[in-house]
Formats: structure tokens, C-alpha cells, sequence
């Protein structure tokens, strides 16, 4: 989920978020479902961190990953695990999908476009797309744009690893243009339960949390730090 090849980081960790009540991933795990034997594909899975919770809900997981070690990682946390680089041709699939995810990838891609569609050809026609993203118009990148700043970091919107980013607007395009009809779209706030260090974790900080959710939820395009598309095939007359 870091990047299409995805260079792992010392630890070859990606940062779990399905803790967290309000993030793209407890969204995304909300919105699959139960599993009851039909068929995901988790595209750009790191080391399973969402493949495990799909497996344990009785999904049968086909996983994607670029990094040969967070594959590794991973392989036994899903039914098959595919290594290959998404900036290169696209691997050959088994069978049609019941459901995608892409979770924190496509802004790692050269052309995501085309390997969103070019994995979609294999969703069933009344499948589902959850894919997240980014919103690179938060208040945070405009406050720092205002003041002239454009800071890579580590994690983040601004993750040196971005080669994309989105608006919700672009967002909403990008759907359109990959024959995709919006369901629903879903903004996620600023991950504070990960942005501030555990010993300051209390009370104060999951009311916080719940305040920057509403405000997210209300003001998408201002507030929101990432945002959660939930979409199907458009039907053509």
C-alpha cells in the first residue's frame, strides 16, 4: 500500500489503521461486508494488514504487492498472494471479483488509470470498488502552499512516495473516466490516534477525534485527510 513497488522500510511495517473507528480502513472493513466464500482482490496489500481481516471474515483473498519481502510477509494471511510491479504490465488474473479494494496505492502509481481498469476487468458486473486516497486540497497542504511551502515527509499526504494526487473532484473524475458510478464517497479525518505518540493517548484525545470526524464528514474537500469511494460498474444501455 506504500508504493507500486513498495520499498520497504526498515521494519517493512505499513501502519495499520483498522483501530481507529474513523479511518480509511475501518471504512473500507465496514463496507465489504462478510465474506461468505466470495472472491476479493486486495491490490497493493503490503504485508496483509487488510487481508487478514478479510480472510477472517470468510472472503477468499487474492493479494497484489510489489515488495517481494511484504509479500512474504503477507502470503499467509490471504488464499494467494501475487507479486508483481504495478508500473510494468499487469499480472494475468483467475476468474472475476466480487469486490477490489485499492487502499492507499493508486497515488503510488505512474498511471493509475490504467491499472484501475486494468484490474477492474475483472470484477464481476455487479461487483464492488472501495478504493481510497488522499486529499491533496486539506487545509494543511493549502496553509502550507499559501506560505510558499511543498514539503515531502515521510508519511502523510505529502509521502515522498506520491506520484499523484487527487482532489475530491478529481477523485469523483477519476471514477468516471474508469466506467465506475459513485456510490458513495466517504472523508476520513487526520489519523490522530497514529499522528500523536501513545503516551498522550487518553480521553481528551478520542473526543478530539470524534469532533475532527464530524468536521471532516461536513466539510469533505476542506477537512477531509483522505477520502473512501465506494462505487459499481456503470451500466451501458
Amino acid at each position: 500500500m506504500d508504493a507500486a513497488t513498495h520499498e520497504p522500510t526498515a521494519d517493512l511495517t505499513y501502519q495499520s489503521k483498522v483501530n481507529d473507528p474513523y479511518s480509511s480502513h475501518s471504512v473500507i472493513l465496514a463496507r465489504v461486508g462478510d465474506g461468505k466464500g466470495r472472491r476479493i482482490l486486495d491490490v497493493g496489500s503490503a504485508q496483509g494488514v487488510l487481508a487478514h481481516r478479510f480472510t477472517e471474515r470468510g472472503f477468499e483473498v487474492t493479494c497484489i504487492e510489489g515488495s517481494p519481502e511484504l509479500a512474504a510477509l503477507g502470503k499467509g494471511k490471504c488464499q494467494e498472494m501475487i507479486v508483481a510491479d504495478l508500473d510494468q504490465p499487469l499480472p494475468r488474473l483467475n476468474g472475476q471479483f466480487d469486490v477490489i479494494v485499492y487502499a492507499d496505492i493508486l497515488e503510488h502509481l505512474r498511471n493509475p488509470l490504467n491499472v484501475f481498469t486494468g484490474f477492474n476487468r475483472y470484477l464481476r458486473p455487479d461487483g464492488l470498488v472501495i478504493v481510497s486516497v488522499p486529499n491533496f486540497a486539506h487545509l494543511w497542504v493549502r496553509l502550507n502552499l499559501l506560505f510558499g511551502r511543498f514539503e515531502y515527509a515521510d508519511r502523510g499526504i505529502l509521502d515522498r512516495t506520491h506520484l499523484r494526487f487527487f482532489t475530491l473532484r478529481s477523485f469523483q473524475r477519476f471514477l468516471w473516466d474508469a466506467g465506475l458510478k459513485e456510490d458513495e464517497v466517504i472523508a476520513t479525518p487526520v489519523p490522530l490516534l497514529l499522528a500523536v505518540p501513545r503516551r498522550y493517548h487518553g480521553g481528551w484525545l478520542r473526543a478530539l477525534h470524534a469532533l475532527n470526524a464530524v468536521v471532516a464528514k461536513c466539510w469533505r474537500t476542506m477537512f477531509g485527510f483522505q477520502f473512501v469511494a465506494m462505487a459499481h460498474p456503470r451500466k451501458t444501455p
